[in-house]
């Protein structure tokens, strides 16, 4: 299963398997990224770019891939931004861009980088079971491994991600390909080998001295996805599952080329709304 997809964790806690409610994981999710933000633009922050779309560590990038289609003059929404890099890159190709996080300090970063380079985009702070946004108001929502692996109920995210957007406007976001619940947090050989069943939800969570959760990262299976996008309102269009390019050495977290040659470690849903 997977550590935290910062590959960043906190002193002393206690890992593993433990039931969250929603409140819970909100909770845990606004400490580790608001504690996290600067660890993680560091360590990841020359392969993110700080005005680049980049899906997922294999490296798709929207300059090529093209997911979203055209989006010149769209109304775009990111999900989830943290410093909002892919809203950046958005911006620069002439859509109307907001993005919201959970994370006070990953807006932060995000408001540094847009005097860095000179663009920048409007963010709002905000739980994506909650999105503080106009019925109707977007033609397309995004997120990078943003929001959507970080919540209880997936279905109530994805709820109101179809509340904001316009009739057949598109959704298109990636997170962890559920296989790799199933396989230890190991990026050499020795991590290809199943641990954990598939088929089991409980979410992974790290505990602190004080018994409080400062991290919690949800399992869902590839029917479960299915499920929830179809009961929010959306009809699903492709599940695009990268392959791991030859001579793409980067290892992130348990995830690396031993293992992406092999078996699939990230799912990109591309959906709209009915």
């Amino acid at each position: 299963m997977p550590a935290s997809l910062s590959g960043v964790t906190h002193e002393s806690v206690v890992s593993g398997r433990v039931q969250l409610s929603e409140v819970e994981t909100s909770r845990a999710s606004r400490t580790h990224w608001d504690s996290a933000a600067g660890e993680y633009l560091e360590e990841h922050g020359d392969f993110l770019g700080d005005e680049r779309f980049i899906w997922c560590p294999e490296g798709v990038d929207e300059a090529a891939a093209q997911l979203l289609g055209p989006v010149r003059g769209k109304r775009i929404l990111e999900v989830g931004c943290g410093a909002a890099q892919c809203s950046r890159w958005l911006a620069g190709q002439g859509a109307e861009v907001v993005g919201f996080d959970i994370s006070v300090e990953q807006l932060r970063l995000g408001h540094e980088l847009d005097l860095r380079t000179g663009t920048a985009v409007r963010t709002v702070a905000a739980d994506a079971v909650a999105i503080p946004l106009k019925d109707s108001s977007f033609d397309i929502a995004c997120s990078a491994f943003g929001a959507l692996p970080f919540v209880a109920d997936a279905e109530a995210a994805l709820r109101e991600i179809a509340r904001v957007l316009r009739p057949g406007g598109m959704l298109v976001f990636s997170v962890t390909h559920p296989i790799r619940w199933s396989l230890p947090d190991d990026p050499t050989p020795a991590g290809l080998r199943i641990t954990q069943s598939y088929f089991d939800r409980t979410p992974y969570v790290e505990i602190d001295n004080a018994g409080t959760a400062v991290y919690a990262e949800h399992h869902r299976t590839i029917g479960d996805w299915i499920r929830a996008l179809t009961s929010a309102g959306f009809s699903i269009d492709d599940l695009l599952e990268p392959e791991w390019p030859a001579g793409h050495e980067l290892v992130w977290g348990g995830w690396g080329p031993e293992r992406g040659r092999l078996i699939p470690g990230t799912a990109i849903w591309s959906a709209h709304r009915d």
